[in-house]
């Protein structure tokens, strides 16, 4: 039988997504931070993308938040089925991306010590990362393996170039 192959779900800023079934989800990194959890036992996946580390209670609570997004995946994750006791994690993301001006905010580093914080205190196991650095990153994820693969973004200037 010939079976369709199934078109990928691309993940925007300050959502997530999760799911049973096999799916490839791709999303585009900067000084953002998505971190993937995975239910080894279940084949369980979820993926969140956010922007800033900390919502400060102002407002709606939001996954365009680390601390919000960890936090709800988490608890997505356990709505599907996954156990506590079986979710590792992968942290993708948070470069200084878009140079040295706004180097001063360290939004990336601070999004990637709070994955790293909130992960830590909800005792989920850190088993990959690629965090930092100057380049951003396309991620795809596997919600079936956990398998994650990575492609750095090349910044090219105006005329074509690259940096």
């Amino acid at each position: 039988m010939n079976k369709q192959k199934q078109t990928p779900h691309f993940l925007h800023p300050s959502t997530m997504y999760i799911s049973k079934d096999p799916m490839w989800i791709i999303t585009v990194l900067g000084s953002c931070v998505a971190v993937c959890l995975f239910d080894r036992k279940r084949s369980i996946g979820g993926i969140n993308h956010y922007m800033l580390p900390y919502w400060n209670g102002d407002g709606l609570e939001s996954p365009k938040y680390g601390n919000v997004a960890i936090f709800q995946l988490f608890q997505k994750m356990l709505d599907f089925g996954a156990k506590k006791e079986d979710i590792v994690c992968k942290i993708f993301g948070g470069g200084e991306v878009l140079g040295e001006q706004c180097s001063i905010y360290n939004v990336g580093q601070r999004n990637i010590e709070l994955a790293y914080k909130v992960t830590g205190e909800m005792g989920i196991s850190v088993m990959s990362s690629s965090t930092g650095g100057k380049l951003g990153r396309k991620i795809y994820f596997n919600t079936a393996t956990g398998e994650v693969l990575q492609k750095y973004l090349v910044k090219t200037s105006q005329n074509g170039s690259k940096d």
